[in-house]
C-alpha cells in the first residue's frame, strides 16, 4: 500500500525521560511509519516549525524512510504535548498545536497525494474541509475521528470518507450499532470502530463483522494502538484482503506497536532504576 498521511504531527516531550526526551508522533505521522513497518510506502504532508522540535520530527521520520517532500517547514513552533512517564504509563499535561493551527493543503499537496493509493487524516489534521475536493478528485479517503465521530471535524468529513475510524470504550452495543449505520449512511463504504481489548467492528452497510485481538502478554499502554490498527486494516483492504481479514491484520499489527512500546518502557525504567541505585550507592559511600 501506498498512504499519503496528512495533518497533524506532533511531538510527545517526556519530561521525565534521560532528563528531557523528545519522540516524535501524532496519528497520521505514525499511520505512515505502521505502513512502513508493513511493507509498504508512506508520505507525510503537514507542517512544522522552524524550531528544534521541527528538525527533530524531519530527521526522525526520513530516517525510517517517510518520504518528507511535501513536508513544509513554517514560522513558529512544532506541536507538543508534554508527557510524564509513570509506572509504565503515559500522563498528558499541555499541549500547543503551534503552526498546525491555520494548515491547509494547497493545490500542489493535493496532485501529489493522487500518487497515492489512501490519504489518511484524523480528527486534529486541519484538513477535514478539504475532504471533499480529494474525494472530487477520485482520492481513496479515510479519517480517523477519535472518539468523537460527532464533532465539528468529523462531520465536515464524513460525507467524503470511504474509511471512518473511531474509538469507543462501551464495547459493542446497541447504541454504538445504531451510531455506525446512522453514520454509514452519511457516505462511507465502510465504517469501523475500534473498542480496545473487545476488539473491533465494522459496517459495511449491509451487515456487520466482527474481530477480536490478538493477545499481548504485557499490555501497559494501548497508545498508539488505534493508529497502527488503522494502518494494518487500511494495508489489508488495498491488498485484497476480505474485511475479517483486513481486521485481523489491523488487530495483528496493533498489538505488535504494544510490544513495541512495551520493550521502549522497560529499557527506560530499568535504565531509571540503575542510574537510581547508583547514586544512592555514591551517596551511602561518601557518608
Amino acid at each position: 500500500m501506498r498512504l499519503a498521511a496528512v495533518g497533524s504531527n506532533c511531538i510527545d516531550y517526556y519530561n521525565n525521560i534521560d532528563g528531557g526526551k523528545a519522540f516524535p508522533g501524532g496519528g497520521p505521522v505514525n499511520m505512515a511509519v505502521y505502513t512502513l513497518r508493513l511493507g509498504g510506502e508512506a508520505a507525510y504532508i503537514g507542517p512544522v516549525g522552524d524550531d528544534v522540535y521541527g528538525q527533530i520530527m524531519i530527521e526522525t521520520i526520513k530516517a525510517k524512510g517517510v518520504d518528507t517532500s511535501h513536508l513544509r517547514v513554517e514560522k513558529g513552533k512544532t506541536a507538543v504535548t508534554q508527557v510524564e512517564l509513570i509506572d509504565g504509563e503515559r500522563v498528558f499535561g499541555d499541549y500547543d498545536e503551534g503552526v498546525l493551527e491555520k494548515y491547509k493543503l494547497t493545490d500542489e499537496d493535493i496532485d501529489y497525494i493522487k500518487n497515492f493509493d489512501v490519504v489518511i487524516c484524523d480528527v486534529w489534521g486541519k484538513v477535514e474541509g478539504q475532504f471533499k475536493e480529494l474525494k472530487e478528485k477520485g482520492i481513496v479517503t479515510a479519517f480517523d475521528c477519535a472518539t468523537n465521530p460527532d464533532s465539528e471535524e468529523s462531520v465536515k468529513a464524513i460525507p467524503y470518507t470511504d474509511y471512518l475510524f473511531y474509538s469507543v470504550e462501551t464495547g459493542d452495543t446497541k447504541e454504538v450499532r445504531e451510531q455506525m449505520e446512522r453514520i454509514q449512511k452519511q457516505g462511507p463504504k465502510l465504517v469501523i470502530c475500534m473498542m480496545g481489548e473487545e476488539g473491533s467492528l465494522c459496517y459495511d452497510g449491509e451487515r456487520y463483522h466482527r474481530f477480536g485481538i490478538v493477545p499481548c502478554d504485557h499490555l501497559v499502554d494501548s497508545m498508539g494502538a488505534g493508529d497502527s490498527y488503522i494502518a494494518g486494516f487500511l494495508t489489508g483492504i488495498v491488498d485484497g484482503l476480505s474485511i475479517e481479514g483486513a481486521m485481523e491484520k489491523g488487530a495483528a499489527n496493533a498489538t505488535e506497536n504494544i510490544k513495541v512500546f512495551w520493550s521502549m518502557v522497560t529499557k527506560k525504567i530499568r535504565s531509571r532504576n540503575m542510574k537510581t541505585a547508583c547514586k544512592k550507592n555514591d551517596h551511602s559511600a561518601s557518608e
